[in-house]
C-alpha cells in the first residue's frame, strides 16, 4: 500500500476538478487553453487539500521512528522525543516513502504560483481582448498586464531593500525565496480571513434557512424580479450592440480591407441576427474611401469585445431564467403537496428532460413526498447544527492556536491525543474533515461572489472565460495560506508550536518564516483573530445592509423594497406558469386529436387509395373497349371546351388599379 493512497487521491481529485469545471465551463465553445489552464489551477489546489492529511500522518510516523531510534543523549539534539522511546511505531497504511513528498510539494506549489502570478493574468487579458489576430491579442494582454506586473515588482523590490538595509539579515538565495513565499502568503492570508469569516456563518445559516419552505419560495420570487430586470437589460444591450454591428456591416463592403474583421464579428452574433443582417447586405456595391468614413481596426476590436460580452450575458440570463422558473415551480409544488392526504408527490409540470429509469424506479412519488415534505427539512436542520458546531470550533481555534502551554486549540488537542496512540486513521480523518470544512467555507464564498458582471461563476456551462481564469487565480492564491493556517491550528507548524521537531514536508518547502519575524510572530498569529469580527458582521448582515443602502437590492425580510420585489417576482412566476399551462394544454389537445382521429384518417386515406386504384383499373378496361359508341359525344365536348377558351378574355396585369369589389366588377363587365 506504500504510495497507493497518493496515487488514488491524485486520480480522484483530477476527476473531481474535471466534473466541477464541466458544470461551470463550456468545453465546446470556450478556448482549449482556457479550459486546460483553469483545470490545472483547480486541480492543483484541490490536490493540496486532499494530500496534506497524508503528509501529516507520514510526519508523525517519522517523528516516532526518530524518537524510538534516538538515544537519551540524542534526544536533546535535533529532534525531541514525543512519545516513550520503548513504544513501537506502526507504519500507517497510507505511508509515503521518504523523498517523494518534498518533490511533490515543490512541483505543485511552484506550478500553482506560476499560474496565479504570471500565466493566468496574461490569459485573462488575452481571452477578454477583442483583437482579430493572435499577435494583436498578445499585444493587448501585455499592455494591460504591464501595470499589474509592475506593481508586484515594486512590492517585491521594497522587500529586497528592507532586507538589504537591515544589518541583522544575511541575504541568501533560500532567504530570498522565503521572502517571496511570505509576501504571497501574506496577500493570500489577508483575503483568506475575509472569505472565511463570511463562510463560517453563511454556510450553516443557508442550510438552516433551506429547511424553511416559505423562506426559500420568497427568496426565489425576489431572485426572479431581479433576474427579470437583468434579463431585460441584457436584451436591450444586445439590441444596441447588434445595431452597431449592422451599421458597420453595411458601411464596410465585401472588398474593403477590414471586411474580414467584420465577418469575424458577425460569426460571434446570434444566428437570428446573422440571418437578418445577411438579408440586408448589398455586397455588389464597391466602397469609396473618399465618400464614406470607415471605422478603424481599433474601434472594430472594441466592438468585437462588446459583442462577445453582450452575447455571453444574454445567453446566461436566458438559461438562468429557465432554471429559476423550474425551481420556483418545484417549490410551489412542495408547498401544495405538504397537505396532500395521498402522500404522493404530484408535479404541476412534467420534467422536460428524460429521467433516468433507475432513479425513476427507486425515487417514486411516495418516496419523493416523504423526502421533500417530511425528511428533508429535518435533515437540513441537523446538518446546519453540525456545521454551526464546526464553525464555533474553528473560531475558537483561530483565536487561541498561538497558545502552546496550555494547548487551547481544539484541533491541536484532537491531533495530539491521536498522536499518543498512533491512530493514523483517526489522524487522517480529523485532518481531512478540518481542512475540508475550511476549504468549503473559503471556496464556496469564491463561487458565490459576484463583482457586478465582470466576475461571476454561473453553473450550467454559463461562466465566461474571464471568470474561470479569475477563479483559478483566487484558488492558487488562497490554498497555500489556507494549508499553513490549518497546520497552525493543529500545531504541526514549528513556527506556532515553538518545538524543534521534524516539520512536515509542506512546511519545509515553505521555508522558515523566522526570516521575517514581524510577519511570523505578528501578522500570521494575530490577524486570523479578525475572523471573530467578520463572523459577527456576517451574522447581523452588515454587508447586506450596506449594499442595500447603496442601491444594490439585497434580500432582507424587514425591507419594503424586498417585499415589493417579492410581489413583482410572484406575479412574474404566475404569468410564466399560465403560459406554460396553455402550452401544455395545446399539446394535450393535439395529442388527443391525433389519438382519436389518427386511425380514422389512416383508414380514410387507405380507402381513398383503394378507390383510386379501382378508378385507374376501370379506366384501363374502358380504354381497351371499342370507342365508336362515344366518339361523337366526346368530340362535341372537346369542341365546346375549345370555344369557351376562345371566348375568355385575357386579364390585364398592367392595369393601373385592380378592383376587388365584385359588384363593381359585375357592373364593369
Amino acid at each position: 500500500m506504500s504510495g497507493a493512497a497518493l496515487g488514488l487521491e491524485i486520480v480522484f481529485v483530477f476527476f473531481l476538478a474535471l466534473f466541477l469545471l464541466h458544470r461551470y465551463g463550456d468545453f465546446k465553445k470556450q478556448h482549449r487553453l482556457v479550459i486546460i489552464a483553469t483545470l490545472l489551477a483547480w486541480y492543483l489546489c484541490f490536490l493540496i487539500v486532499f494530500i496534506l492529511p497524508l503528509d501529516v500522518s507520514t510526519t508523525i510516523y517519522n517523528r516516532c521512528k526518530l524518537a524510538v531510534n534516538s538515544s537519551p543523549a540524542e534526544s536533546n539534539g535535533s529532534y525531541v522525543t514525543l512519545a516513550p522511546s520503548k513504544q513501537k511505531c506502526f507504519k500507517p497504511w497510507s505511508y509515503i516513502p521518504d523523498g517523494i513528498m518534498p518533490i511533490f510539494w515543490r512541483v505543485v506549489y511552484w506550478t500553482s504560483q506560476f499560474l496565479t502570478w504570471i500565466l493566468l493574468p496574461f490569459m485573462q487579458s488575452y481571452a477578454r481582448s477583442g483583437g482579430f489576430s493572435i499577435t494583436g491579442k498578445i499585444k493587448t494582454a501585455l499592455i494591460e498586464n504591464a501595470i499589474y506586473y509592475g506593481t508586484y515588482l515594486l512590492i517585491f523590490g521594497a522587500f529586497l531593500i528592507y532586507v538589504a538595509v537591515n544589518p541583522n539579515f544575511n541575504l541568501q538565495w533560500n532567504q530570498l525565496q522565503t521572502i517571496g513565499i511570505a509576501a504571497a502568503n501574506t496577500w493570500g492570508l489577508f483575503l483568506l480571513v475575509l472569505l472565511l469569516g463570511y463562510g463560517l456563518v453563511e454556510i450553516p445559516r443557508s442550510h438552516w434557512n433551506g429547511a424553511k419552505r416559505g423562506y426559500l419560495l420568497m427568496k426565489t420570487y425576489f431572485k426572479a424580479a431581479k433576474l427579470m430586470t437583468e434579463k431585460a437589460d441584457a436584451e436591450e444591450n444586445l439590441e444596441d450592440v447588434m445595431e452597431e454591428v449592422r451599421k458597420v456591416s453595411e458601411s464596410i463592403k465585401y472588398n474593403h480591407p477590414l471586411r474580414k474583421c467584420v465577418d469575424t464579428i458577425l460569426k460571434k452574433c446570434p444566428t437570428e441576427y446573422q440571418e437578418r443582417m445577411g438579408r440586408n447586405m448589398d455586397d455588389y456595391e464597391d466602397f469609396d474611401e473618399r465618400q464614406n468614413s470607415y471605422p478603424s481596426e481599433k474601434s472594430l476590436a472594441k466592438l468585437h469585445k462588446q459583442v462577445i460580452y453582450s452575447v455571453q450575458r444574454h445567453r446566461r440570463t436566458q438559461v438562468q431564467w429557465q432554471i429559476l422558473l423550474e425551481q420556483a415551480f418545484y417549490l410551489e409544488d412542495v408547498a401544495k403537496n405538504e397537505s396532500s392526504a395521498t402522500r404522493q408527490f404530484v408535479h404541476t409540470f412534467h420534467s422536460q428532460e428524460p429521467e433516468n429509469k433507475i432513479i425513476q424506479y427507486f425515487y417514486t412519488p411516495t418516496v419523493e413526498w416523504y423526502w421533500e415534505c417530511l425528511l428533508r427539512p429535518w435533515f437540513y436542520r441537523v446538518l446546519a447544527v453540525v456545521l454551526a458546531t464546526f464553525s464555533v470550533i474553528v473560531v475558537w481555534s483561530e483565536c487561541t492556536f498561538f497558545s502552546t502551554k496550555p494547548v487551547l486549540s481544539l484541533f491541536a488537542v484532537f491531533i495530539q491525543l491521536a498522536e499518543k496512540t498512533y491512530n493514523y486513521i483517526y489522524i487522517e480523518m480529523a485532518c481531512f474533515l478540518t481542512i475540508f470544512f475550511l476549504s468549503i467555507c473559503v471556496y464556496s464564498t469564491v463561487f458565490r461572489i459576484r463583482v457586478f458582471n465582470y466576475y461571476y461563476l454561473a453553473s450550467h456551462h454559463q461562466t465566461d472565460a474571464y471568470s474561470l481564469l479569475f477563479s483559478g487565480m483566487l484558488f492558487c492564491r488562497l490554498t497555500p495560506p489556507l494549508c499553513l493556517n490549518f497546520l497552525g491550528l493543529t500545531h504541526m507548524d514549528a513556527t506556532i508550536s515553538h518545538k524543534n521537531t521534524q516539520p512536515t514536508a509542506y512546511t519545509s518547502i515553505m521555508g522558515s518564516m523566522r526570516v521575517l519575524s514581524f510577519i511570523a510572530d505578528g501578522f500570521y498569529i494575530y490577524y486570523p483573530m479578525l475572523v471573530v469580527i467578520l463572523c459577527i458582521a456576517t451574522y447581523f448582515s452588515l454587508g447586506t445592509r450596506c449594499l442595500n443602502l447603496l442601491g444594490f437590492q439585497q434580500f432582507m425580510g424587514d425591507s419594503e423594497m424586498t417585499s415589493d420585489l417579492i410581489d413583482e417576482g410572484k406575479e412574474l412566476i404566475r404569468r410564466e406558469k399560465r403560459k406554460r399551462q396553455r402550452q401544455e394544454e395545446g399539446e394535450n389537445r393535439r395529442r388527443e386529436w391525433k389519438e382519436r382521429y389518427g386511425n380514422r384518417d389512416d383508414s380514410t386515406r387507405s380507402r381513398a387509395v383503394h378507390t383510386d386504384q379501382k378508378e385507374s383499373s376501370f379506366s384501363e378496361t374502358n380504354a381497351n373497349r371499342p370507342l365508336s359508341k362515344y366518339t361523337r359525344s366526346n368530340g362535341r365536348t372537346e369542341r365546346d371546351r375549345i370555344e369557351l377558351l376562345q371566348d375568355a378574355e385575357p386579364l390585364d396585369f398592367n392595369a393601373d388599379s385592380v378592383n376587388d369589389d365584385p359588384l363593381e366588377s359585375d357592373s364593369g363587365r
